[in-house]
């Protein structure tokens, strides 16, 4: 499986973080991209004290990527840019806004907005982890024009069914439930009624 990670410059770093070290480390996977935007950078660096694009892969992860390439925002020639290349999905996790606005109305002028435009029309699982609160119409509008293009709106809202013992429960639990809902699901994953 192949699949590519945005992180933007919302707030919730951390749960990127829990999602690429889980599909790094995941045996079905065999190729993960990640593109950071610039503003993803900042947010880093306030959250989990990471700054700069240097090593910023290995920093993340915590050793050196195993299956996991970094591509820059600017790179529009990219793979991941065609329809032509494989893929399983894309997930943006945190995503900004101002991200959500340029994929909901086509604005493809960076990476991860074409990405996530040739993801729609090859018709792959794309879920964006809208972070922000509270919304306002145009964020309320600009969800509804990316759902109904066939986009998945997956707010980062944490479960508490599951009793979490700790923040990194919390993020934990979300991730896994981003994971299953592209079709990996983890087998340490809480599941309600087990």
């Amino acid at each position: 499986m192949n699949f590519t990670v945005a992180l933007t410059g919302a707030s919730g770093a951390i749960f990127g973080r829990e999602l690429l070290r889980k599909l790094d480390a995941d045996v079905r996977v065999e190729k993960v991209h990640f593109v950071p935007s610039d503003n993803s950078l900042r947010v880093l660096a306030e959250e989990l004290e990471l700054s700069g694009r240097t090593q910023l892969l290995e920093k993340l992860l915590g050793h050196a990527p195993v299956k996991t390439i970094q591509i820059s925002n600017d790179d529009i020639g990219a793979a991941i840019a065609s329809g032509s290349y494989p893929s399983n999905g894309m997930i943006v996790l945190p995503c900004s806004m101002g991200t959500l606005a340029a994929i909901a109305n086509g604005f493809a002028e960076k990476l991860i907005a074409r990405a996530a435009d040739v993801t729609l029309k090859e018709r792959r699982p794309l879920i964006l982890c809208v972070r922000e609160t509270p919304f306002n119409r145009i964020h309320l509008r600009n969800m509804t024009l990316a759902a109904e293009a066939g986009a998945t709106i997956y707010p980062v809202i944490p479960t508490f069914y599951n009793h979490p013992a700790s923040f990194d429960d919390l993020v934990r639990q979300y991730v896994d439930r981003v994971l299953a809902h592209i079709g990996l699901p983890q087998k340490d994953a809480y599941i309600w009624g087990k």
